[in-house]
């Protein structure tokens, strides 16, 4: 079952696309779209994916970071993001410490669910049923933006 809306979002310190430490202190005063997906070069992961890189551009003038979280590990996250262009981070949980402590362990991947984490660090949107090709804008109108 995913976290609540309302309760602190965990911190964390990761890895991304190209081996630079990222951490969620690293956005205080920011929003932040933490979005899991089971696998890299999958179909809807690919469509979801995509979809937030095509909306990028509104997600910055918001000043909204977007960083998705899978499983797997940075070279596998540097082929995604080549392949398909990505602008935004991905970051690599390879021990699935992230997916763990934000409750989205599907048994070895990522179940596909999205919070939202404002810039005092608390969640203030989940969304677990995501559709994959109209996530980005999905997730902007939750937001109002």
């Amino acid at each position: 079952m995913a976290l609540a809306v309302g309760t602190d979002a965990p911190t964390f310190t990761a890895k991304d696309t190209n081996g630079n430490t990222v951490s969620l202190s690293d956005f205080k005063g920011k929003t932040v779209v933490l979005y899991f997906y089971p696998k890299d070069d999958t179909p809807g992961c690919t469509k979801q994916a995509c979809s937030f890189r095509d909306a990028q551009p509104e997600y910055q003038n918001k000043d909204v970071v977007v960083l998705g979280v899978s499983a797997d590990d940075e070279s596998s996250h540097q082929a995604f993001t080549q392949k398909y262009n990505l602008n935004f981070p991905l970051l690599a949980d390879t021990d699935q410490s992230l997916i763990k402590a934000y409750d989205v362990d599907g048994g070895g991947y990522a179940k596909r669910v999205t919070y939202v984490i404002d810039g005092n660090g608390k969640i203030v949107h989940v969304d677990a049923s995501v559709n994959t090709s109209t996530h980005a804008s999905d997730v902007l109108a939750a937001l109002g933006l």
